[in-house]
């Protein structure tokens, strides 16, 4: 468990450490996802954390705080809306540290779950080690958000491999999740870690395969990336209609973004 903390930890420093260097007015710029600025990306993030924090407590916790997500969404009002109307009018910057000291605390609570527990969330539950890496996945996603507006690269580790997994593993899911037949195998993924070393996932068979960057694999399986805007090579029916609907998230259905609408900015936006 120790090291999957360790990765998410580090994940939501290095974000925390971003936005702590950015002027109040930066909050207020809309990204390109869905419009958010980057105010609601973190209200998003730090709302989420606070789930998280929340079902690790106790079952009954998270029952009262999901009933009254539930009631909201039935409301015809989406996350965004709720983390504004629950967090009400605070500043970016002390959002921030609201959110980071969460954050801290949600590591702890995992560190200190029994590595084998089981924890309710939306639809089934889920082991909290895969918890873990779910939070540094949307926490990865989110921040490629923050990036993207200050036309920055981002520095990739091997940590990466826990988005990759995911990644892979909701292979299904995806055809599932879009009301689609699961093909009976996988393609083959070959994929070059930021270490330079490589990663194979599976055999190489009639569903084809995608190769290339790992980093870009995590891109477009989080749908910050469409897949023609990356340099990864798709071969096959099967990899390519997967790639077309990629989504290693929770919940229903979502589209990647169109080609050319997420990307780095020449220059920050700020």
């Amino acid at each position: 468990m120790t090291s999957l903390t360790a990765d998410l930890r580090t994940e939501g420093e290095e974000l925390y450490n971003l936005m702590k260097k950015q002027p109040e007015s930066f909050w207020q710029v809309k990204t390109q996802f869905k419009d958010w600025t980057v105010w609601d990306v973190i209200a998003h993030l730090h709302f989420s954390d606070y789930m998280a924090m929340t079902t690790a407590k106790g079952e009954a916790a998270f029952a009262e705080l999901a009933g009254k997500v539930m009631v909201y969404f039935q409301n015809g009002k989406g996350l965004q809306g709720y983390a504004r109307d629950w967090l009400g009018d605070i500043s970016g910057p002390d959002l921030l540290e609201k959110w980071h000291a969460d954050f801290l605390e949600m590591c702890d609570l995992f560190d200190g779950t029994e590595p084998d527990a089981r924890l309710k969330w939306f639809g089934p539950d889920m082991g909290v080690r895969m918890f873990a890496t779910a939070r540094q996945m949307e926490t990865w996603a989110h921040g490629q958000e923050i990036y993207d507006m200050l036309a920055l690269d981002r520095t990739d580790t091997d940590r990466i491999k826990n988005i990759v997994v995911i990644g892979v593993k909701t292979f299904g899911f995806c055809f599932k999740t879009h009301g689609k037949p699961v093909p009976e195998e996988a393609p083959f993924v070959s994929l070059t870690a930021p270490s330079g070393a490589e990663w194979a996932f599976g055999e190489p068979n009639s569903a084809g395969s995608i190769m290339g960057s790992a980093a870009e694999f995590a891109q477009v399986v989080t749908q910050t990336r469409n897949i023609a805007d990356t340099g990864l090579k798709v071969e096959g029916d099967v990899a390519n209609a997967w790639m077309a609907i990629a989504q290693c998230f929770a919940g229903g259905a979502e589209q990647p973004p169109k080609p050319g609408t997420r990307f780095k900015h020449a220059t920050p936006v700020v």
